[in-house]
């Protein structure tokens, strides 16, 4: 059984095969199983959580401590240059073993992340290493109209082009986020070019200040959903992506900083009230730290709390990049977007305006060899054709990234897979258990086919016809997702 980059199931008889590729199929199967077993063996349970291992962290440092001022007191002074150097190197030995626990315990699983993009594939795909999370995207929203509610003088005469943030050009969140130890802020200054964040969708995040320092929201530079295009005809939100919300749960972010931490709205993961925020726009909850987005100024971060590095240009750096197709325009004064809207092919948008009592509107589209097309009526007229020679096209990967390390992407493994209804489920942390809330199986027209209120080791549904399934696993404050095959 085969999946191909579209998600269509290939069936082929191992029988039909050639000897040859039989074997070659066998050679395969042992593989798959031996990475299974592998990965089975990686998901024993961690020898305590983050707050087990301060407290024995700190319990050691006291009792290294008092063994310390005992031999000190104890013996005598000419002694002291042999005996401390040997208590020294044993308390460091000691703490290195404790220190290397919690530091692990300290990164960010790649699951968690993937989680809060989960709900937006296949216009994301995801996938990472040991320092980033990657996130893939065209960085064009499909749950809302762009550019609509544009004021009258906020419109740049950009408009929406679909962007390749894929491969190296992917958007990276850093995996291991360090605490700065001063804070840079996001305003009139700092990061007045290029992303903050990038939001769940897929879509990036910019300063909300622009590059000549005023509110861009306040200003009516936005549209009805805090976004609005750049110079490269990029499309991007200034202002925390709330509406995401309508597509998600609120235990899960809507976006996640450049410098590692996400962003949540006005409740806390655990669902409960938002509560104080810093002065980064965030704080500390349940020993993690992560920001909120509100309705009103800063509306999301308003200090970098990571360690970032800013370029000359005032760009954080690494983040992706766009790539014009044309040259940047000026403010057309008195223009009110009104739509804008796809041409039904793919490859294209209708961006409709109202100015000085006329209607106007630029169509415009894309080819497979890069060619840019633009057409602008007044009034239903053609006013003249323009054409550009851009980048071409791309598309957004899909399927599984094979991660650098053995770990199953989605958190969990389901054995055997392909199977016939019956089945084991096993969480990457079984410690994880008590906290699933739901597991729910759903097929591929998205309709509930199954559902439990508690966690289930081990799951049979022979009465389901066979085909391709998607099991959903929700847990306090992440969603865990995997396909399974039923034969």
């Amino acid at each position: 059984v085969l999946e191909d980059a579209h998600g269509k199931i290939i069936t082929i008889p191992i029988a039909s095969l050639s000897a040859a590729d039989q074997q070659f199929v066998k050679e395969k199967h042992r593989h798959v199983h031996d990475l299974n077993s592998a990965i089975t063996k990686e998901a024993t349970p961690q020898s305590g959580n983050r707050t087990e291992n301060i407290i024995r962290w700190g319990w050691m440092l006291l009792l290294l401590s008092g063994i310390l001022i005992f031999f000190y007191r104890n013996f005598k002074k000419s002694r002291h240059k042999y005996v401390l150097p040997i208590l020294s190197a044993t308390a460091g030995l000691t703490l290195f073993g404790f220190s290397s626990d919690i530091i692990k315990s300290m990164q960010t699983a790649p699951e968690t992340l993937d989680s809060a993009f989960a709900p937006f594939r296949p216009n994301i795909n995801t996938y990472w290493d040991n320092t980033y999370f990657y996130v893939e995207s065209k960085g064009i929203p499909v749950t809302h109209q762009m550019m609509v509610g544009i004021s009258n003088h906020g419109w740049q005469q950009q408009v929406p082009i679909p962007q390749c943030y894929t491969g190296s050009n992917a958007w990276p969140i850093p995996l291991n986020p360090v605490m700065a130890t001063n804070p840079i802020p996001v305003d009139s200054i700092h990061f007045t070019r290029g992303a903050i964040a990038i939001a769940a969708n897929g879509v990036p995040i910019f300063n909300v200040h622009t590059n000549t320092g005023v509110d861009s929201y306040l200003d009516g530079q936005l549209d009805n959903y805090g976004g609005h295009c750049g110079r490269a005809d990029d499309y991007h939100y200034h202002i925390a992506p709330l509406h995401l919300y309508s597509f998600t749960t609120q235990n899960l972010p809507i976006a996640y900083g450049l410098d590692g931490y996400p962003v949540f709205g006005s409740v806390e993961p655990d669902g409960s009230a938002m509560q104080s925020l810093d002065a980064n726009h965030g704080h500390n909850y349940n020993g993690k730290y992560h920001y909120h987005g509100t309705p009103a100024a800063p509306y999301m971060i308003a200090r970098m709390a990571g360690q970032v590095t800013e370029d000359a240009t005032h760009q954080l750096i690494p983040q992706a990049a766009a790539h014009p197709v044309r040259p940047s325009l000026t403010p057309l004064n008195g223009a009110l977007i009104t739509a804008c809207t796809s041409n039904g092919t793919g490859n294209g948008y209708q961006l409709d305006y109202t100015r000085n009592s006329n209607q106007h509107s630029v169509q415009y589209s894309w080819n497979t060899t890069g060619q840019y097309s633009f057409s602008y009526f007044t009034n239903g007229n053609l006013d003249s054709n323009r054409n550009f020679n851009g980048f071409v096209q791309c598309n957004v990967p899909t399927g599984i990234q094979q991660p650098s390390e053995i770990v199953t992407l989605n958190g969990f493994s389901i054995l055997p897979n392909p199977n016939n209804g019956t089945f084991r489920v096993q969480l990457n942390r079984p410690s994880e258990e008590k906290d699933v809330k739901t597991m729910s199986i759903y097929n591929l027209q998205g309709q509930k086919v199954w559902e439990s209120h508690q966690f289930q080791r081990n799951i049979e549904n022979q009465e389901l016809p066979g085909g391709v399934y998607l099991l959903k696993i929700q847990l306090n404050t992440h969603i865990l997702t995997s396909k399974f095959i039923l034969h």
